[in-house]
């Protein structure tokens, strides 16, 4: 299986953001991907951030996803989109998924939001397992996958072989700008995507924009928690990886055993 993460700039027009989804999906597609992912809510922008999210409404919504299933199909490749979907009770953050002929699979809301999302998004509350060309995943978004160990094992305990986690960190603002991936004065976020891969035995694949000034890289984590691949900190592009389904055992999601959680009481 091959797979894609795009990691596109900030986009400063609908437009401009769905041209860069296109060039992604045109050039991951030449390269042998079947499933591409881009960051969370990237159309049209993470609320609460350091800079301006596009207008984004109903409209809009159903126009960006049209435009992406027709691409999808054109370039024959499964496409997991971070978007906004709005809803009776508020905006939510999503992760579209679409299959290669462009028929749209579902969704995964991000059901553990950041407490300073409060103001802006309401939580979703279901888990949902996608299957591509027999290849099952996951998504776990942003905060999600960071302080939430629990949304990646759910998906890994079902047979996924991945888990996408598209996420927003860092700044076009200000910052520090990295230079080693993991290093141990770094902010803790590629550690924990170590972590989540070694703790499943799955691949993990986070995928963040392009930023001045990242706090984790766009990257694939293998089952032992190896960086297998990232694209350099503040570069836009796509990173196209070959993943070793056989490798992706689940072994230590599997063991889990919920039934030995059960509060000791005194009788």
């Amino acid at each position: 299986m091959i797979i894609a993460l795009a990691s596109p700039r900030i986009a400063s027009a609908l437009d401009e953001g769905l041209d860069k989804i296109k060039r992604f999906l045109s050039e991951a597609s030449a390269q042998g991907a079947e499933i591409v992912c881009f960051p969370e809510a990237y159309l049209p922008g993470l609320r609460g951030q350091d800079f301006e999210v596009l207008p984004f409404d109903q409209t809009q919504q159903e126009r960006v996803l049209q435009a992406v299933a027709q691409w999808a199909r054109t370039y024959a490749v499964a496409t997991i989109l971070g978007m906004e979907r709005l809803t009776e009770a508020g905006r939510q953050i999503v992760a579209f998924v679409i299959d290669a002929r462009g028929e749209l699979q579902g969704y995964q809301t991000k059901n553990q939001l950041a407490p300073a999302e409060d103001q802006f998004y309401v939580p979703g509350n279901t888990r949902r397992l996608f299957e591509i060309n027999g290849f099952k995943f996951g998504v776990a978004i942003c905060h999600e996958g960071w302080r939430y160990p629990e949304t990646v094992r759910w998906a890994a305990v079902r047979g996924a072989k991945i888990v996408f986690h598209p996420h927003h960190t860092g700044s076009d603002q200000e910052g520090v700008r990295l230079t080693q991936w993991g290093a141990a004065s770094a902010p803790y976020y590629e550690k924990a995507m170590m972590l989540r891969s070694m703790e499943n035995t799955v691949y993990f694949a986070s995928v963040n924009y392009a930023l001045r000034f990242q706090e984790s890289a766009t990257c694939l984590i293998t089952p032992s928690g190896q960086c297998q691949a990232y694209l350099p900190y503040g570069q836009e592009g796509v990173l196209v990886q070959a993943v070793k389904v056989e490798a992706a055992t689940g072994l230590l999601a599997t063991r889990y055993a919920p039934e030995r959680y059960q509060e000791f009481t005194l009788e």
